[in-house]
């Protein structure tokens, strides 16, 4: 019985169970934190049943992808960097409208978020670039060129729907390159451009950008201000829609930076309720938690299972629950730091840390978010947060990590004298 398990969850085993627990808490949290979807579909049950069943499917994934032999993902790279950039195009052009911005593309049955594919494709790109272009003393200069060639217009194409994807991605591609040791003069240039870029984007968004809660303070005894509706967006077009995602922009750093001290009966919970009711989560768990399925603000955030559910899991598992979801993305790291260390090659390794850092430093942005160290980025946490394209993805990521373990440990068995594995010699 124990082999035949063997046999279909194969590869790393800390990582397997890294993802297990992963996924044990996000059933038990999103089931908790998904009452507001219970209320509108007036179903207790459908919503959780929906994303067991997606959380399943990210784990077949997870199995058919650690069976990928990994001079396979080279293979890959050409089409899914077609792949990215033609359906990165189509949600800008013709996406379906969610909070604001077009992010998704309806496919009748279901929809998908190409800049999740998109990630993931970066990273598969730029392994396969420093690996082709090692020397003794790292990177060849021309990588770092190659590289920003494909970043660069994917990062672009991702920014103009999505600004905390497109930092996220851009952050891991710099990650990568500093492992992948592209001559640090390099990097220091480009920082030098990004910090440019930055107090550009800043500038454009606090000058073109409209507070409507602060401009106009009679709003902010209104419930929420209204993102425009979907048809609304498509008649603005392009412009119309960047300057909206402007005014959503500022409004996310006034309040970041609004550090008045405010009396609680002064507080305006309409107005910052999101940061608000993450805030009273925290604060009412009293650092033992209330118990799994005993939240009260999952009744008041409005995205209790996704951008804000390191605060209910917070509320409801203590700081000791905080700190076991922390652990695990940390073990997710270090195990892969371990296993990229292992490979005899460097393409494997390179896209394993890739990978890694990918989702450890989307869960940082996610926790930081919630506990109120950064602006709310709405990005979620990996694994944990509700959702379809997301969860499926992430799971092909840790298959792909696995699949990478797997060639590693063949490699490390042959490091007395033999040739490396198969699968090792033919992904070099």
């Amino acid at each position: 019985m124990n082999k035949k398990i063997g046999n279909i969850f194969k590869g790393d085993k800390v990582i397997w169970m890294v993802l297990f627990f992963l996924c044990t808490i996000s059933v038990v949290e999103v089931f908790s934190a998904s009452s507001g979807l219970t209320y509108k579909s007036n179903n207790f049950i459908m919503p959780i049943v929906k994303h067991f069943g997606t959380i399943i499917m990210g784990v077949v994934v997870a199995v058919l992808t650690v069976n990928i032999p990994c001079r396979y993902f080279k293979l890959m790279t050409p089409f899914m960097l077609l792949f990215s950039f033609v359906t990165l195009l189509w949600v800008l052009m013709a996406g379906e409208n969610i909070n604001g911005a077009q992010r998704v593309i309806e496919i009748p049955g279901f929809t998908f978020q190409p800049s999740e594919i998109a990630k993931g494709t970066m990273i598969l790109a730029e392994a396969q670039i420093l690996s082709a272009m090692q020397g003794e003393r790292g990177a060849d200069r021309k990588a770092f060129g190659y590289i920003l060639i494909i970043a660069v217009p994917l990062c672009t194409l991702i920014f103009l729907e999505n600004l905390s994807t497109a930092v996220l991605l851009f952050a891991v591609v710099m990650m990568m390159m500093i492992v992948g040791r592209v001559p640090m003069v390099q990097l220091g240039k480009l920082m030098g451009v990004i910090v440019v870029g930055i107090m550009a984007v800043l500038t454009f968004v606090m000058a073109v950008g409209h507070d409507e809660r602060r401009e106009k303070p009679q709003l902010a005894k209104t419930d929420v201000v209204e993102a425009p509706a979907a048809d609304k967006e498509d008649d603005e077009g392009f412009l119309g829609r960047l300057f909206h995602r402007a005014d959503t922009w500022k409004a996310r750093i006034d309040d970041f930076l609004d550090d008045r001290v405010v009396a609680p009966e002064d507080y305006d919970l309409d107005r910052d309720a999101q940061v608000a009711h993450a805030n009273i989560a925290i604060v009412t768990s009293n650092g033992i938690g209330k118990g799994p399925g005993n939240s009260e603000e999952r009744d008041f955030l409005a995205q209790a299972f996704s951008d804000f559910i390191f605060a209910i899991i917070i509320e409801e598992m203590g700081l000791g629950g905080a700190a076991l979801v922390v652990f695990l993305y940390i073990v997710l790291l270090f195990r892969t730091a371990r296993i990229a260390n292992r490979c005899a090659n460097n393409f494997p390794a390179f896209l394993a840390m890739g990978l890694a850092l990918l989702l450890v430093l989307q869960a940082s942005f996610n926790m930081l978010v919630a506990v109120g160290y950064v602006p709310v980025t709405g990005q979620p946490l990996p694994l944990i947060s509700k959702g379809g394209t997301s969860t499926i993805i992430n799971c092909a990521y840790i298959g792909a990590i696995l699949s990478i373990s797997r060639s590693a440990k063949r490699a490390d068995d042959t490091k007395d004298g033999d040739a490396p594995g198969e699968d090792e010699a033919k992904a070099a």
